[in-house]
């Protein structure tokens, strides 16, 4: 074999797995890291804290939260999960972009896809070296039935394992149900035991010491939300037209809410 086709078989290798990338883990707001490489993020896109309605709950805590991590201590990582368009992932952002504005080098929010799960060790690793915090957020996570790898490494990085997250990192991961895996009654579950089923199906959950539900929001609650944005954006506005656009998509949550002043936005000829 010569040089040439080695160099070719070397070259198709990088391409398949391509080799991890340093980064500035210092200078930016945010990153992506897409499982080989990070992307650094110049602005973190997030909505302010006071303009998120319906869930003071919620928010409270992870804000709360966030503010520990950045600030050196003692930390839970989050479960957020429950209802669509409720505000989980804009909370995350709007916790940490909060922070930043007291002081931007003390916390970062690192972006991992579902897809990227298996190389957060080695993310841990690079992360572990900084003289800087870091809140990794991992978005409608969810296990295949059959996916046993996933859950195993998740509660190892939770729980203190060999593989742990180190201690300027945690977690914050959304999804739409609380049981995060998906279990067959016919699968390591007795039909005649509902309870345990139940209680193995919740375990991983379990394992996050902030694990927050968010439901659906009443109507009071979704004007409330229609209404703090049209004052923060100065848009006019009525009830009526804001419940029939609910009406037709089926649903009261903060993300119709803001679909809503996006279209009045675009009415009135404003950017948001």
């Amino acid at each position: 074999m010569n040089d040439a086709t080695l160099k070719r078989i070397a070259e198709a290798l990088e391409r398949l797995a391509p080799p991890v990338r340093s980064a500035d883990w210092l200078s930016y707001p945010a990153y992506v890291w897409d499982g080989h490489a990070v992307r650094p993020v110049e602005k973190l896109h997030a909505v302010s804290l006071d303009l998120l309605k319906g869930v003071d709950a919620q928010k409270t805590a992870i804000a709360d939260n966030v503010a520990r991590l950045a600030a050196g201590y003692a930390a839970h990582d989050m479960l957020l999960w429950g209802a669509r368009g409720m505000g989980k992932s804009a909370l995350v952002r709007a916790a940490v972009s909060a922070v930043q504005e007291r002081d931007p080098a003390s916390i970062a929010l690192v972006q991992v896809g579902t897809d990227a799960l298996d190389s957060l060790t080695e993310l841990f690793g690079l992360l572990a070296r900084e003289k800087r915090n870091f809140l990794i957020f991992i978005d409608d996570i969810g296990f295949e039935q059959g996916d046993l790898a996933g859950p195993r490494h998740l509660r190892s990085w939770l729980e203190g394992g060999v593989e742990a997250r180190p201690a300027n990192v945690r977690l914050a991961v959304t999804s739409n149900r609380r049981a995060i895996v998906a279990r067959e009654a016919a699968e390591q579950s007795d039909p005649l035991n509902p309870r345990d089923e139940l209680d193995d199906r919740l375990a991983l959950a379990d394992r996050f010491g902030l694990s927050l539900g968010f439901h659906n929001c009443d109507q009071d609650h979704y004007l409330a939300i229609v209404r703090g944005y049209a004052e923060e954006y100065g848009l006019e506005w009525n009830e009526r037209e804001a419940l029939e656009w609910s009406r037709r998509r089926g649903a009261r949550s903060g993300r119709t809410a803001w679909q809503f002043v996006t279209e009045l936005a675009g009415r009135a000829g404003k950017p948001l």
